[in-house]
């Protein structure tokens, strides 16, 4: 066979793939994603609205409850009620953008010691959050964690 051949035998087998790949992908929303209104449907969310469906876990750890009382003092008045973020103001925490494989949780450390830079979102920079503890961070980082496991975050 002709390497004209092959390659046009491979583009097929890759068209196939693909397709059967994006058959078999479920409809609706994965958990943690955000879906983004149409600016013109009349149901686009009110701003400051929840972002995301965010499931609760069962039980959180010792420490995910103190992180969860700290998180709901300081952070959740832009990122809203279980990290599920605020329409125009905030992003969602518990999405995958934030999973630990993209921001440690150093990330978390930092961006409340310095702030963040917009570049992920169109919410604008996070200015750095004062009254904060390493042991307070650590303790809200793994709420967060337990909120993304608990979504099919990991």
């Amino acid at each position: 066979m002709s390497r004209l051949g092959w390659l046009i035998g491979a583009v097929l087998v890759a068209g196939v793939a693909t397709i059967a790949w994006q058959a078999m992908r479920p409809n609706g929303p994965q958990p943690g994603t955000m879906v983004r209104p149409d600016p013109a449907s009349p149901s686009d969310p009110p701003q400051g609205a929840p972002i995301v469906r965010v499931t609760l876990p069962e039980r959180l750890s010792p420490e995910a409850q103190m992180g969860k009382r700290a998180f709901e003092a300081k952070c959740a008045a832009c990122h809203g009620a279980n990290a599920a973020g605020r329409n125009g103001v905030a992003p969602p925490l518990v999405h995958r953008t934030y999973e630990p494989g993209h921001h440690s949780d150093m990330a978390f450390f930092m961006a409340v010691q310095n702030g963040v830079r917009a570049h992920h979102w169109p919410f604008g920079n996070m200015p750095p959050v004062w009254g904060l503890t390493r042991a307070d961070v650590q303790a809200i980082v793994a709420y967060v964690r337990e909120l993304q496991r608990a979504n099919g975050i990991d």
